[in-house]
């Protein structure tokens, strides 16, 4: 099978670790996930936090070892609870990406409007996205991910370049604030994984950070969001997962894409607003 052009992904229900271990240097443009948050989900067993920092200390120091000189490292985390007080997880795992010389390019904040709602604290409605690289000599490409300008007929008023357009036509740069949907109950792409990436998210970061032909890979890879953002795009993509039923759908929405039946939030898609009030 091959889709979008590309053979088919390389997913395996295996450790991620013992995964990596057996895949070449320096060949991972984008290496893209988000690791338990360390809560007691199903799919992970909850540990002291400095146990759980040790082993993604682990993790972080494969990752880059896989990753291109020109690559990107995408960290997506949100907080870790205990006894009521919130550690947002980006803080205390910031030094462990730092050893190893990696350079932040953007804390990005993926906001999202649902969620559990607290009774005694402010609800959370987002998580960060910690973009690294190895080097000044990275892969960025703004154009494909480009949103429409709020003023796309503005021009300039005066000076050199009176009554030109004063933006980009193409549109506007994101800011490294995203708002997507989180993948609830009501979503199209929902499935049994409780804490689903919403492909779109993933397609940005595709876009922008690799070129055709590369290889993207996510080690905590769930359900596949990241592989499927990967293949639609006609880059290669490597994943794995501990859970045996997550890599069985990762397979099937693999096969559904394949097939042209696979169902996904379009990228762009303007947020739904039921307020008429604050529609387009």
């Amino acid at each position: 099978m091959r889709v979008n052009g590309q053979d088919t992904p390389v997913m395996e229900c295996k450790d991620n670790l013992a995964f990596m271990r057996e895949l070449d240097d320096e060949q991972m443009k984008l290496i893209v996930t988000s690791p338990p948050y360390n809560l007691g989900k199903s799919y992970e067993k909850r540990a002291p936090l400095k146990e759980y920092l040790h082993r993604q200390d682990r993790v972080i120091s494969e990752c880059v070892r896989l990753l291109h000189p020109s690559g990107s490292l995408c960290w997506q985390v949100g907080s870790y609870v205990e006894q009521g007080e919130i550690i947002p997880l980006d803080t205390v795992l910031y030094p462990l990406f730092r050893k190893h010389d990696l350079k932040m390019r953007n804390r990005i904040v993926w906001h999202f409007g649902h969620g559990l709602h607290c009774s005694k604290r402010f609800s959370g409605r987002y998580e960060t996205i910690n973009w690294w690289t190895r080097s000044n000599d990275y892969t960025f490409h703004l154009d494909p991910v480009r949103i429409p300008a709020k003023y796309p007929n503005k021009r300039h008023f005066k000076g050199p370049n009176i009554g030109q357009l004063s933006g980009n036509p193409n549109g506007k740069n994101p800011s490294d604030v995203w708002l997507f949907p989180n993948v609830k109950s009501n979503h199209v792409e929902k499935t049994i994984h409780p804490c689903q990436f919403p492909v779109e998210l993933v397609e940005r970061l595709v876009l922008s950070m690799t070129d055709p032909g590369d290889a993207v890979f996510d080690p905590y890879m769930g359900v596949g969001s990241s592989i499927v953002a990967a293949l639609m795009h006609g880059r290669k993509a490597y994943g794995c997962d501990i859970v045996p039923e997550y890599v069985a759908i990762a397979r099937e929405r693999v096969q559904a894409l394949d097939d042209g039946t696979l169902r996904t939030r379009p990228m762009g898609k303007p947020v739904y607003d039921p307020d008429p009030r604050h529609s387009g």
